[in-house]
């Protein structure tokens, strides 16, 4: 007796700059591999994200069906970019950096202020929504201290 095998939905996890999609590495080659047309997706994630400004990295993650469909969620911008834009770190060679040596090399600070509303702006998400406040907070300063960002009162 044959088996069928049951087609599964694939994930493709993609950090993608606000109204930059284009079907050039790194989208084309990521969802072309999954057999999904990159420029449908380039047009919907340009017009889904139009109201963001212009280069903020939006995690998507693009849900590749059997029948070669997709669906994507958009997130918020990671907790890094948020705390380096907070803490105004200039971008090192094209790539938004923290501290070589994290811990003792500081590159920047920021207020408990600035991680209250970075925690406010993740909570909006909704895997993360079940979290408590005062948990995203502590999230944040363990990210802000893993990138070398100290955290002022």
């Amino acid at each position: 007796m044959a088996r069928k095998a049951i087609a599964k939905d694939q994930i493709v996890k993609l950090i993608v700059g606000a109204g930059q999609a284009s079907p050039s590495p790194p989208v084309g080659p990521a969802l072309g591999s999954k057999g999904v047309k990159s420029m449908d997706f380039c047009k919907e994630f340009n017009a889904r994200t139009a109201h963001i400004a212009v280069g903020v990295p939006i995690p998507a993650r693009v849900t590749v069906r059997p029948d070669r469909s997709f669906h994507f969620d958009l997130r918020t911008p990671t907790t890094t970019w948020l705390l380096l834009q907070a803490a105004k770190v200039e971008p090192r060679k094209n790539r938004i950096r923290g501290a070589q040596k994290p811990g003792h090399e500081t590159v920047g600070s920021v207020t408990l202020k600035h991680v209250y509303e970075i925690a406010k702006i993740k909570q909006t998400e909704t895997r993360l929504s079940g979290l408590s406040l005062e948990g995203l907070c502590k999230s944040v300063m363990a990210q802000a201290k893993s990138v070398g960002i100290e955290i002022k009162p």
